[in-house]
């Protein structure tokens, strides 16, 4: 465990660790808290894990002996280690050369506790030659736990009688001698494996009459495995270290090392002994069954064959004989007698039986009739198949799962990935043999859960399933060639379908078919798909598999793997699709968003016609994918603004199997939707264009050339959907929020801290008091306030315009949302318009009535009722409040002073409403109307109604003026005035009155006449 930790955990991390523990923990303060013995044995200890690092003087005996253990104890143990077969291994391994491999666990076990008596490794010479003439004298690179290798050479280097007791082993001469030896084997096993596994060779008898010859050739195989994996491994071999990389070019040399060669012996000697495994668990659960069977039925031949010679049953020409009758009966009789529990006499006296009814047939002269001798065979066959079924023995399958431990693997398998992928590349159906591969890999689960199980560790369940959950994600990684060659396959599909192959017409002449037929593009097609489907059929042979304690079945694992590759592929396209260049004249926002439909489309259609061939839900898939991706970005995106981000780890829309691939940032954006949402503000900002709500069209204010319309927004719905419109709507919240905020603290700075501006708006509000009023000279009332808070309007208008701005597109966007609701979902529309109705419908009437019933505070109907009316589009961004605001003084008198400061600049025309009379001024009308009537949204309803009065008294005093000096047109601030208040109360829905309140009707009425 102190050496994992070591190699797992950095010491320095495992110290800040500790250290903040400290820090945090509630029991540092108890008197029994043993932290300090924590530190001693887990602070640093030199060691680095990284290639190349140098290993610390005196390690690890240092390390093991900071908590000191009794010397007797560690004396003991390794008295033990040193001459016993304390895990009972030699059994399952009875040839000598295989001793060695038999001891490995107690070798590894030994190498690690030689640790916590340095002295035997260093003086003890003796000792040592023993220890390595019974544990090494065949091998130098040992597995200590769970794939992790070490290589002896290297090991022990710094110990004297530990390096000179292993010279032997690594004399050049032993080594040639071993590599060699296995070469041999490897191919003899490996020719006798494939011979049993061809098709129709493994049969029950042959199996039963061979199980010495069956096991031995597993033995073979899994030590042939365990040595040449071991001592090739990359992991195992310092190449910094010369002595090291001549003993492994000399392993590559003799032993003809062919990666592919092992791998494909590892495949056969795994299905082999699944197969082996499986057909004796079959065998053993139905020993009993046969057994009783065959005696059944030897029995009842030898009772009709003693019916036979009483005379009684008529068989040609068989003389009565009674001796015979008895004969037989008995034999009978002594057949039924036999018991299955005990096997041993039960099986000694099969035999005899089995000789006396050889015997009984020569003595008697019975071979010339054929019948009888037809009896006697098949009762004889019935007593051999006794004799086989009451061997078969549970030791068996206990000695391959013993001989078959591949936990020595559990890291160097992955250096086979890239040829496990190869084969199944070029051949699907390899998947069957990896299946049994993974099974048998599986099996090194036992050695970590071993002792955890016989403690009864509550334990048991983590580990088995944290081991369980590292191998499935192997098993995903490896079949994930399938996914990504079916991929590969499907992009050249759609190039055929978009590119090459004619949609055929309805009609068509008949001399014009054989352009139409297309038969090469389209054979193409089939032999891709052909091949696509042959991949799908592969993984699926797999067959549901218990994976330790996980359960793979292959179409879930086909279906992630697809999903994955899918995400992969979609997210890599957005990614570089939508990257705008902001020095481009003109935009590259609407081509680039018609190449992203095209690729996006090309992606469902394609998926769409190969659903079928792989037997999945393709559009299902599709639509959960690419929303996860978009709502993904969306929410990283939206982490710019959050104080708390939502970390990957947290998110709903992440994932461990199929995670959503993270790209570095190219501008202030995180990711693609934010540039999308950042180029989309940057054409329609409203200081360089002006927008005409009766078109829904942005165009330049100095070359009047059209910028965008509403139809950029449906382009957008084409190539990211609903869910991207939806999200660029969520950013767009985001964003209204943060200039909200940042408003209210210009307002903070520039106004409420401002003396000069403070009296200003002091005076101003004493001259104009009351509202009904009307104010005598308001010109110069007027002017006179504008003049002296001049300097704030800049950036006030700034952010009134940026929010106006962004609000305007998100009435686009609802819009566009509602639209291909009504269109693609016309009884989804119907449904949240006739819900949203009657639920406001219930809130008014609760209102009125307190009594009736109102949604509770746990109840999350209007919660999520909001989130289905956002994304169909029914809901109104004009009325939503934005940001929670406190009182603040003079709020609607500065308000009104802005708006009237703003009327000079602006002009009425016919054509296209209020505009700037000047392109320098660059103010837009409409986000000016909006972004103002968004701000007084977000406070009490009562500084709407001054701010509406102040406007009112404005008119009523100009008109006034107007009277009295006898100017008969009105003048253009009035106009501009009176165009605020009437596009105030047509975007708020509210009725006429609220603003006749304050302006008298005919002014209105007179007002739309003179323009």
């Amino acid at each position: 465990m102190l050496l994992v930790i070591d190699q797992k955990i950095e010491g320095e991390v495992r110290e800040r660790m500790l250290v903040s523990y400290y820090r945090y923990s509630a029991a540092r303060s108890s008197a029994d808290s043993n932290l300090d013995d924590i530190c001693k044995l887990l602070r640093s200890t030199g060691y680095s894990s990284q290639p190349g690092a140098k290993r610390p003087p005196n390690y690890p005996e240092s390390y093991f002996s900071r908590v000191p253990i009794s010397e007797t104890f560690i004396s003991m143990v390794i008295g033990r280690l040193r001459s016993d077969d304390i895990y009972n291994q030699v059994s399952a391994y009875p040839l000598p050369e295989h001793r060695s491999t038999a001891l490995a666990t107690q070798a590894a076990m030994l190498y690690v506790i030689l640790y916590f008596d340095p002295s035997i490794l260093h003086t003890q010479q003796a000792k040592m030659r023993e220890i390595v003439d019974k544990y090494f004298p065949d091998n130098w690179v040992i597995s200590i736990y769970m794939g992790i290798a070490v290589n002896l050479a290297e090991a022990w280097e710094p110990y004297k009688a530990a390096k000179t007791a292993l010279n032997y082993t690594l004399d050049l001469s032993n080594v040639k001698e071993q590599a060699s030896r296995y070469a041999v084997v490897t191919e003899r096993v490996h020719a006798q494996v494939q011979q049993f596994l061809k098709e129709g060779c493994l049969r029950e008898e042959l199996v039963l009459d061979n199980i010495p010859k069956l096991l031995n050739c597993l033995r073979d195989c899994n030590v042939a495995i365990r040595w040449l994996m071991l001592h090739t491994a990359d992991t195992a071999c310092d190449p910094n270290n010369k002595r090291l990389r001549q003993i492994k070019d000399q392993i590559l040399t003799d032993s003809r090392y062919n990666p592919k060669i092992l791998f494909q012996l590892l495949l056969d000697t795994a299905q082999f002994e699944f197969i082996l495994k499986e057909m004796f668990k079959q065998m053993l659960s139905e020993k009993q069954t046969k057994w009783e069977n065959y005696k059944k039925e030897g029995s009842e031949r030898m009772t009709e064959l003693a019916d036979v010679f009483s005379g009684v049953k008529p068989l040609t020409r068989v003389e009565k004989n009674e001796n015979l009758q008895a004969w037989f009966r008995e034999i009978s009789k002594q057949i039924m007698s036999l018991n299955y529990d005990d096997s041993t006499a039960a099986g000694r006296k099969t035999v005899q039986l089995i000789q006396a009814l050889e015997e009984v047939q020569e003595f008697h002269q019975l071979e010339s009739n054929l019948q009888v001798c037809q009896f006697l065979a098949d009762t004889r066959k019935f007593l051999h198949q006794m004799i086989r079924t009451i061997n078969i023995k549970e030791e068996v399958l206990i000695t391959m799962q013993i001989v078959g431990d591949l936990s020595y693997a559990w890291q160097l398998i992955d250096s086979f990935t890239s040829i496990m992928q190869e084969s199944i590349r070029v051949n699907p159906s390899m998947v069957t043999k990896l299946r049994a591969t993974f099974l048998k890999l599986a099996s090194a689960l036992d050695l970590p859960l071993l002792r955890i199980n016989q403690a009864n560790s509550p334990d048991l369940l983590s580990v088995s399933q944290y081991y369980s959950g590292e191998l499935v994600s192997y098993v995903r990684k490896v079949l994930q060639i399938i996914p990504e060659s079916m991929f590969t396959s499907l992009l050249k599909i759609i190039k055929l379908q978009t590119h090459d192959i004619i949609e055929v017409p309805t009609r068509l002449d008949k001399d014009k078919l054989r352009d139409y037929a297309q038969l090469g593009p389209r054979y193409e097609v089939a032999k891709l798909t052909h091949a696509i489907s042959i991949f799908t059929e592969g993984i699926l042979m797999m067959k549901t598999t218990l994976v330790g304690i996980i359960k793979v079945d292959p179409k879930q694992l086909l279906e992630d793997g697809i999903r994955k590759e899918l995400v992969k592929r979609v997210a890599l396209a957005l990614h570089r699709g939508l990257i705008f260049n902001p020095r481009a004249k003109p935009s590259e926002l609407m081509p680039k968003l018609k190449e992203m439909a095209a690729t996006m489309d090309g992606f469902h259609r394609s998926f769409e016609y190969i659903q079928d061939y792989v037997n999945i839900y393709g559009l299902k898939i599709w639509q959960e994918e690419v929303s996860r991706i978009i709502n993904y970005n969306v929410e990283q995106e939206c982490n710019n603004f959050l104080r708390t981000k939502i970390q990957d780890w947290q998110s709903i829309y992440q994932s461990t199997h199929i995670p959503i691939p993270k790209f570095t940032p190219v501008d202030e954006s995180v990711t693609f939707i934010g540039r999308l949402c950042r180029e989309i503000l940057r054409i329609t900002d409203p200081k360089f264009t002006c927008y005409i709500d009766q078109m829904n069209t942005w165009y330049d204010t100095k070359t009047h050339q059209e910028v965008t319309s509403s139809r950029l927004f449906s382009e957008i719905q084409d190539t990211l959907g609903t869910f991207g419109l939806n999200g660029l709507d969520r950013l767009l919240c985001f964003m209204i929020v943060k200039e909200l905020q940042n408003f209210l603290s210009m307002f903070q700075k520039n106004i409420l801290r401002d003396r000069t501006v403070q009296d200003t708006l002091k005076a101003l509000m004493n001259a104009v008091s009351p509202l009904k009023g009307i104010i005598a000279n308001s010109n110069k009332v007027y002017s006179t306030a504008i003049a002296k808070t001049q300097k704030v309007w800049t950036a006030y208008l700034d952010s009134i315009m940026k929010v106006g701005q962004m609000q305007l597109l998100r009435r686009q966007i609802t819009n566009e949302l509602n639209y291909s609701c009504r269109f693609d979902s016309k009884h989804l529309a119907a449904a949240l318009e006739n819900l949203n109705k009657a639920i406001l419908a219930d809130i008014e009437a609760h209102y009125q009535n307190p009594s009736l019933p109102y949604p509770k505070e746990d109840n999350t109907l209007l919660y999520e009722i909001t989130a289905y009316l956002e994304a169909a589009g029914i809901h109104n961004p004009l009325n939503k409040i934005y940001i929670t605001t406190k009182r603040l003084p003079y709020f609607p008198t500065v308000n009104f002073l802005f708006l009237i400061s703003q009327f000079p600049k602006l002009q009425y025309n016919k054509n296209l409403g209020v505009v700037c009379k000047r392109p320098a001024d660059q103010i837009d009308w409409l986000p000016l109307v909006l972004g103002l009537l968004t701000l007084l949204k977000q406070f009490h309803s009562r500084y709407t109604e001054q701010f509406l009065a102040l406007i009112g008294q404005f008119i009523r005093s100009a008109m006034e003026q107007c009277t009295s000096q006898k100017i008969p047109e009105m003048p253009a601030d009035v106009v501009a005035a009176l165009m605020f208040l009437e596009d105030y109360i047509r975007y708020t829905k509210l009725p006429r009155k609220v603003v006749e309140a304050h302006v008298p009707s005919f002014i209105f009425d007179e007002f739309r006449t003179v323009l």
